[in-house]
């Protein structure tokens, strides 16, 4: 994206464009419930109308546009080979495994931890919240129903160890997000969010175990049974199905490039997989392109396993490239300068930048309700006063996904809130102060901004993506 903005815009303008597009988009997802991009496209019209009011050519709202869009392209590459992986992750017996692995201890005791656990496990195998939670959550809810237990404290469990898993799973489309969008090696940006995302993890993890009733019934769990059995009979359960796993995170730790590292665990999943099952080379380029299709007839088993495939990444793309063209007219424009003008005395500090960033983000989540357009709109705003500050781009990325992508689940009117609501059927505000995971990120990357403990800065001679 092109850094100089060519026109100026006042103060007074900039809030009255902001506060616009926000009403515009709060007004459609909230009031209307639509998805996020046809309120983008409004507010890039908007745009172009306020430009040729001010005067600026069609060329270069145009320009201001498409270059803003171009930023992108890294990432659509990455969300398609995303989309294969998670095709090729099911063929090879991978994202199943991982899952009845998960199963096999759901019925230990500590019950809400084992919850959490589980819950982790499949969110990273999947790389999907809301699909953990609505289809092994739901398994859940019903089983603490059966044994009287505590459903405020399961659907906090379920929301807690979900969103662990979108977080820090490779496969997530809001985590290869925070990083493509603020120019950050996606491993990279995994392994810093373990500074934040560890800590999290392990005290939601004691708490739980607090949480878990005193005396533990043997849990027969049927709805368990049905889902491990049918798991078995997909005939995709095999010890050698981890390593695609195990190779990946080797290359993570060798920092191979990212795109490197997926399209080699991509082949090496398929070539896997013909080890159990025969797949024809038309067949493989459907399930490529258009996901994996389950069939066992279990409706959990079968809606865990149907997805994936360059398809599925549509709408991500689709709303990457839609808001970051809208970012590239709010910088062309210069709406951003002007909004970022109020508050530069803040920013003179990382950490003032840093917990600017986050309340942003985290004021998005709670105006708009939406996950994606807080870190983009956070990410595309902050990103170059990080890079004035000579700081390393990976603290801001981490600080999109502990204030952004956790925070949505705790907001009643968000798309993850109410989706989450309606699925499980526990009310919002009586979860969250369950959903210890999601309290507690935003908490440790306020702390760690304030401290300066693992803000890193920039090397010399280093390079941004």
């Amino acid at each position: 994206m092109n850094e100089t903005e060519s026109f100026k815009t006042s103060n007074r303008e900039a809030i009255f464009i902001l506060f616009t597009i926000v009403a515009c988009i709060s007004a459609s997802m909230i009031h209307f419930q639509t998805v996020p991009h046809i309120p983008i496209v409004i507010s890039i019209l908007l745009l172009f109308g306020f430009g040729l009011w001010k005067r600026v050519s069609i060329k270069e709202l145009q320009e201001g546009m498409t270059s803003g869009a171009a930023s992108g392209l890294s990432a659509v590459f990455l969300f398609f080979f995303i989309g294969m992986l998670i095709s090729s992750f099911i063929l090879s017996g991978t994202i199943p495994t991982l899952m009845y692995s998960g199963l096999l201890i759901a019925d230990w005791p500590f019950y809400f931890s084992i919850v959490f656990i589980v819950t982790a496990m499949v969110g990273i195998s999947i790389g999907s919240s809301l699909t953990t939670t609505a289809t092994l959550g739901v398994a859940f809810i019903g089983m603490s129903t059966s044994l009287d237990y505590s459903l405020a404290v399961t659907a906090g469990a379920i929301v807690s160890g979900a969103f662990f898993g979108d977080k820090m799973s490779p496969l997530s489309d809001t985590t290869n997000l925070a990083s493509t969008v603020v120019g950050v090696d996606l491993f990279d940006h995994i392994r810093n969010m373990t500074w934040t995302t560890l800590p999290a993890f392990i005290l939601s993890l004691l708490v739980f175990g607090i949480l878990s009733p005193a005396n533990e019934e043997a849990i027969t769990g049927e709805s368990l049974d049905i889902l491990r059995n049918g798991l078995t009979d997909t005939g995709l359960i095999h010890w050698y199905s981890l390593l695609p796993i195990a190779g990946l995170l080797i290359m993570a730790v060798k920092k191979v490039p990212a795109k490197l590292a997926l399209a080699v665990t991509i082949v090496f999943s398929i070539s896997l997989s013909y080890m159990h099952t025969f797949t024809s080379y038309s067949d493989l380029a459907s399930i490529l392109m258009d996901g994996y299709v389950s069939s066992t007839g279990i409706e959990n088993i079968d809606e865990l396993l149907t997805r994936g495939g360059l398809q599925s990444m549509l709408f991500t793309v689709s709303l990457v490239l839609l808001a970051l063209g809208l970012g590239g007219l709010l910088f062309k424009l210069g709406i951003i300068k002007a909004l970022l003008s109020l508050v530069e005395k803040k920013l003179k500090k990382s950490s003032s930048a840093l917990l600017s960033a986050a309340g942003t983000a985290f004021g998005i989540n709670v105006v708009i309700g939406e996950q994606y357009l807080s870190i983009l709109l956070a990410g595309e705003s902050y990103k170059r006063s990080i890079d004035d500050l000579s700081l390393e781009r990976k603290n801001l990325s981490r600080v999109l996904e502990d204030a952004g992508t956790v925070v949505n689940p705790l907001v009643p009117w968000g798309v993850c809130g109410v989706f989450i609501t309606s699925v499980l059927g526990v009310p919002t505000l009586e979860y969250i102060p369950f959903a210890l995971f999601c309290l507690l990120c935003p908490v440790l990357t306020v702390l760690f901004c304030l401290t300066g403990w693992t803000i890193t800065h920039q090397k010399k001679n280093s390079s941004i993506l």
